[in-house]
């Protein structure tokens, strides 16, 4: 396990992201058909190399899309009403999504452990994306998410190291 400097990182993902772009859209004409298996390899790989509580980027500059089942979820643990959990926490995006209001996530503790984790959002559960089937219909997402996680930065540059 290796530590994240987080300012390093950001500067190499955007340094990349024109590139990581450009590669994502090839590899979405090319349709490789072992996509799925050469990405879940890497994603173990990587994923046993950077521990995520030692980086939370993505609690700490993004917000997921809350469904009506997370919000009922999150409601229901916080003993609180979905109107009020709305209201408080939650504020509807140009897609007419639910977002937090703000950034970091308010339920992110000093630790990076989330004080909700077994009631958390469907989009933090599949976050960041790189371990599910049909990968291809993700590409361009993980090429933006190549901005927040340094864990999906590093299988997009094994990938292209596979595939260019």
């Amino acid at each position: 396990m290796y530590e994240i400097d987080l300012n390093i990182f950001a500067k190499k993902a955007q340094d990349q992201f024109q590139e990581n772009m450009a590669f994502f859209k090839r590899l979405k004409q090319k349709k490789p058909k072992n996509l799925d298996s050469i990405v879940h390899q890497l994603h173990e790989e990587v994923f046993s190399e950077i521990d995520c509580l030692t980086c939370a980027n993505c609690c700490k500059t993004t917000s997921p899309a809350f469904y009506m089942k997370d919000i009922e979820r999150m409601s229901k643990k916080l003993k609180i009403k979905s109107t009020e959990f709305i209201s408080t926490y939650l504020v509807l995006d140009e897609d007419e999504s639910y977002m937090f209001k703000s950034e970091p996530c308010p339920f992110l503790m000093d630790d990076n452990y989330c004080a909700h984790y077994l009631s958390r959002p469907l989009a933090c559960k599949e976050y960041p994306h790189t371990n599910r089937k049909r990968f291809q219909q993700v590409l361009m997402l993980s090429a933006r998410n190549t901005l927040v996680c340094p864990a999906v930065l590093e299988i997009t540059n094994r990938l292209k190291r596979i595939f260019l």
